[in-house]
């Protein structure tokens, strides 16, 4: 076995929090010292050196000095870290150390639910992932691409997967968006088998890409003996995506959504991006459109500026405007912000109420068309209306009672 005498991983330093630094040293004796330096020591020193020394055990690991200097992480971080460790110094291992699937992290996601909100997470920094879900978005992305430094992907697919199994995340869609192709591959053996709900594409160009993570998926499924639906959202992000936009949408059924994203965007067309958005109009459209007439979901990108609300929520409505059901959110100050400007207007709501109320009428009539006074109602009107019935029940402006209401 290929040995590397020391290796490291995770944070340390005074600003570090809800993670730690691990530091190993493979020896040929000497038994195991475990120097453990930790601030909630007197609570959970015991139970840190137990998993540690279980660890070792499972690695076959017997001859090691080991420093663990923890700032507060739950056992997911610190097996994270100290696997990744284990991993950087036994190049060869291919032995996973798995914790048992907390109990809230077993749940489903459908093909259409509300994706308003998707709130990224840097998929290396646990502190963020632990009450990310408190805030309430629609989905949560566990991010392996930009916000994760080459140096520390491989501590990332290990934290990532250990969150995915033992984080609560309050029933918000469990969402990783991998690394850009090919390395977005390899990424996927971390998510597949521990319940992952959405992954996203980055940079996204073909028809082809998608089909290749579909494979990919489809072998890791069958390996794993995996039942649940996992769903795909490309994210267009280059003029070369814009143009393909139809057929990335159309490149499988596992698609759930189509995904506009214009820093990137806005680079590869040589220009910047502004508060205005009429260099990314076009780009905007044709995502829109392409995810509309393939019957997936269009999702706007980031709004950058996490301290102006009143910009976030102007960017919100002209992304409605354009058709646009999501956006992504880089602060959880964001969502609630995302989630209002989404929720449909009075005026909306009812139109929509009249709407299902006369689709209603004409089902117990036996109606094969559907009016409203002198105008015809087509089933993609009935079907918006009774979207914007569903919003406003969520954002609290209508009761689930409200046909009985007055």
């Amino acid at each position: 076995m290929e040995q590397i005498k020391k290796s490291s991983a995770g944070l340390k330093g005074d600003t570090v929090r809800s993670d730690c630094y691990v530091e190993l040293e493979i020896k040929s004796s000497g038994g195991i010292k475990l120097n453990l330096q930790s601030k909630v020591e007197s609570m959970y020193g015991d139970s840190i050196r137990k998993l540690i020394l279980e660890m070792c055990r499972f690695f076959n690991i017997k001859n090691t000095g080991i420093l663990v200097e923890d700032y507060g992480a739950l056992p997911f971080t610190i097996a994270a870290r100290f696997e990744t460790a284990i991993k950087r110094a036994l190049l060869n291992t291919t032995k996973e150390y798995l914790l048992p699937f907390c109990k809230k992290s077993i749940y489903k996601t459908t093909k259409d639910r509300l994706r308003r909100s998707r709130l990224y997470l840097p998929g290396n920094e646990p502190k963020f992932f632990i009450n990310a879900g408190l805030h309430e978005p629609d989905g949560l992305i566990l991010d392996l691409e930009d916000s994760v430094a080459p140096t520390q992907k491989d501590a990332a697919q290990l934290l990532v997967r250990n969150a995915l199994r033992a984080v609560d995340f309050y029933n918000g869609e469990r969402m990783v968006r991998i690394n850009q192709l090919p390395k977005g591959l390899d990424d996927l053996k971390y998510i597949v088998p521990h319940n992952v709900h959405v992954i996203l594409i980055p940079k996204c160009e073909s028809a082809e890409q998608v089909k290749e993570v579909e494979k990919e998926v489809g072998r890791l499924k069958k390996l794993f003996k995996i039942k649940n639906d996992i769903y795909f959202m490309p994210i267009i992000e280059s003029a070369k995506g814009v143009f393909k936009s139809f057929e990335i949408a159309s490149a499988s059924k596992s698609n759930c959504a189509l995904a506009v994203g214009l820093e990137d965007y806005t680079a590869d067309i040589g220009t910047q991006r502004t508060e205005e958005g009429r260099e990314s109009f076009f780009a905007r459209s044709m995502v829109v459109n392409a995810a509309r007439a393939t019957g997936i979901q269009p999702i706007d990108t980031v709004y950058s500026d996490v301290a102006n609300m009143d910009g976030l929520r102007e960017s919100v409505l002209e992304a409605k405007s354009l058709g646009f059901e999501g956006k992504g959110c880089i602060h959880p100050r964001q969502v609630k912000v995302v989630h209002q400007a989404f929720a449909p207007t009075e005026s909306e709501i009812e139109k929509a109420k009249k709407i299902v109320l006369a689709f209603e009428d004409a089902e117990k009539k036996g109606l094969g068309v559907v009016s409203l006074g002198s105008k015809m109602i087509d089933p993609p009107v009935v079907k918006r209306a009774m979207k914007t019935i569903e919003l406003a029940i969520i954002n609290n402006i209508i009761s689930t009672n409200w046909k009985k209401e007055k």
